[in-house]
């Protein structure tokens, strides 16, 4: 009795279960990936380009530019 509690207790170890491990080991891959696309997603929507600023630009350094005279 005692080596079949003892067997039984086997099957349910990471390392001897493969298809508990596996199954295991898929969900965190999985949840990691999620985590990394969703901080990745958040972190591009956080730095990003909020428009176009109002830039003065000299009038000497324009493709025509206009000098004084």
């Amino acid at each position: 009795m005692a080596q079949h509690q003892a067997h039984k207790h086997d099957d349910r170890e990471f390392g001897k279960n493969w298809v508990t491990s596996s199954r295991f080991l898929f969900y965190v891959q999985l949840f990691t990936f999620l985590a990394f696309v969703g901080g990745c997603s958040y972190n591009l929507y956080a730095h990003r380009y909020k428009g176009k600023p109002k830039v003065e630009v000299p009038e000497s350094t324009q493709y025509t530019p206009k000098y004084k005279s």
